[in-house]
């Protein structure tokens, strides 16, 4: 007997795009070859619940901060005295209050990338991903409500006040992973947050026969299209009924609740309020919260620019320490503050400092994290790192880990291509506990 061959072989089915009698069309084929190639990930222990992501943006100067240079030259090192911590580091003395708190967290002054302008160095920081041009990323808080969801009816994304930048959101994700914005300052003494409300003349009976009402709508929708804006929109409405139906949920965005004392703590300011109702989203069930302070961009006069925005935020993040100590929840919830880049290590002509990604510094706090640590160096003149650099996708993937997330696992992006949620990133290990 002689065998002529397969009629199906591998050639003469990509020739024909289908698998015959099986009714697997080649498009259905390579989706479940490329399915049954993703990776297998093992348990990861999460040490932090949730995280808070201060983002100062513009670009905090290093060198004004937690990686001063007392011994360079006065072009290098600036005008402004160092100050010791109560781990005998050396701060700026613009951080009394933080300095007194060294060993509650660890700063990083060894971060790196090569993204000096600040779109690129802001997707940097809320991606661990380099800008692509055939590819947006999620933010971290769109991957964490992607692996996660939500708690205790709270969004498990949410930004204060307002989505940032592009680059806080969903990216390849569908829409339905976005932030939940509170849409309004909530250092305003009219703060309320958006639409979590009846509207006028609703009842409680009244809003369960509209919800009925619109489910039966949604349902038709749902089952006739598969557009992700209908999905999105779909379980934008669920999440927001949910909300509405929960008082807990509902009065931690509520912070008129807050004993007048502890908002007086944290400061009557932007940097304090929007701490403090970071605190009680955590606090409530929301996994991460991301929140903006001031405007860092200090191209010129950078020692007044800084003596006039960092006493607020130097007060506002020591309470923000102090406060989830003393409720036992600095040991799980991980307390990030960023920036996209740093400062060029000499003033220029206008007493001021230019955009600087080579090296900056990056300040961790609880959810794993040791305290009283500095990892990594930046040389003399802090021009770049002379030890243990760190990358932004060193960050991210350290974060990640600390959430239970393994950053190398793969998420399916359009075209079913899967892609890792961070490409490359390791662990920063002498930090985490």
């Amino acid at each position: 007997m002689r065998c002529y061959g397969n009629p199906l072989s591998r050639r003469g089915f990509l020739a024909a795009g289908t698998l015959g009698g099986l009714g697997l069309t080649l498009p259905e084929l390579l989706m479940r070859q490329a399915v049954a190639e993703q990776k297998q990930y093992d348990f990861v222990e999460a040490k932090a619940k949730s995280v808070i992501h201060i983002f100062l943006p513009g670009g905090l100067a290093q060198q004004e901060s937690f990686d001063p240079k007392p011994y360079s030259p006065l072009e290098y090192r600036g005008e402004l005295r160092t100050i010791k911590t109560n781990t005998g580091e050396e701060f700026c003395e613009t951080v009394p209050q933080l300095a007194k708190r060294a060993d509650k967290f660890s700063i990083i002054r060894s971060m790196s990338h090569g993204e000096a302008a600040h779109e690129r160095g802001v997707h940097n920081m809320f991606t661990g991903y380099k800008p692509s041009p055939a590819l947006r990323y999620p933010s971290f808080g769109s991957v964490v409500s992607h692996e996660y969801g939500p708690r205790n009816n709270l969004p498990p994304y949410i930004c204060i006040p307002n989505v940032p930048n592009e680059f806080a959101g969903t990216g390849y994700l569908p829409s339905s992973f976005g932030a939940f914005s509170l849409g309004a300052d909530p250092t305003r003494d009219d703060f309320k947050v958006r639409d979590l409300d009846l509207a006028g003349g609703v009842d409680q009976e009244r809003f369960v026969q509209r919800k009925n009402a619109l489910e039966i709508v949604n349902r038709h929708f749902v089952s006739t299209s598969a557009a992700d804006n209908v999905q999105a929109m779909n379980t934008f409405y669920q999440r927001a009924y949910d909300l509405l139906d929960t008082p807990a949920a509902k009065e931690a965005f509520d912070i008129s609740k807050e004993d007048a004392k502890m908002r007086d703590r944290y400061g009557r300011n932007q940097a304090g309020q929007r701490m403090l109702m970071a605190r009680r989203l955590v606090e409530a069930g929301s996994r991460l919260v991301t929140l903006t302070y001031g405007s860092w961009d200090m191209h010129t006069d950078i020692t007044a620019s800084i003596r006039g925005q960092m006493p607020a935020l130097d007060v506002a993040l020591s309470t923000l320490l102090d406060d989830l100590s003393e409720r036992g929840l600095l040991d799980e919830t991980l307390v990030m503050l960023t920036s996209e880049f740093g400062r060029t290590p000499k003033i220029n002509a206008d007493a001021g400092r230019d955009h600087w990604p080579k090296v900056f510094s990056v300040m961790l706090a609880g959810g794993g994290i040791k305290g009283g640590m500095i990892h990594g160096a930046s040389d003399s003149t802090s021009s770049e790192p002379e030890e243990n650099a760190v990358s932004p996708a060193d960050l991210a993937t350290t974060m990640y880990r600390l959430l239970g997330i393994v950053a190398d696992k793969e998420l399916m992006a359009p075209g079913d291509r899967p892609i890792e949620i961070v490409d490359g990133g390791k662990l920063i290990e002498p930090l985490m506990v």
